[in-house]
């Protein structure tokens, strides 16, 4: 995790909506290169000390907005160019 990502549950901002935006920092640093895969939803569970519903909220947030995609059975990654037009699925 990283260290000046803390999640605050005192914020009014929800939980998921500052793990999005955690997450969305990560790739906009490079962190995760585009067709990258990212960590699984039970490592960020564990990584971040949240319940998985609350991280697969901030995770659908992230592939609505483009920055992330599903493939079944493989993962979810990072977002390319090519992948602008290809459904996504959750």
């Amino acid at each position: 995790m990283d260290a000046d990502a803390l999640i605050d549950h005192e914020a009014p901002t929800p939980v998921y909506l500052q793990l999005a935006a955690i997450l969305r920092a990560r790739i906009d640093r490079g962190d995760w290169a585009p067709g990258r895969r990212i960590l699984s939803e039970a490592q960020l569970v564990q990584a971040y000390g949240l319940a998985r519903e609350t991280t697969r909220k901030a995770l659908r947030v992230l592939i609505d907005e483009g920055a992330l995609v599903t493939v079944p059975g493989r993962g979810t990654f990072v977002a390319t160019d090519d992948d602008s037009s290809t459904e996504r699925h959750s």
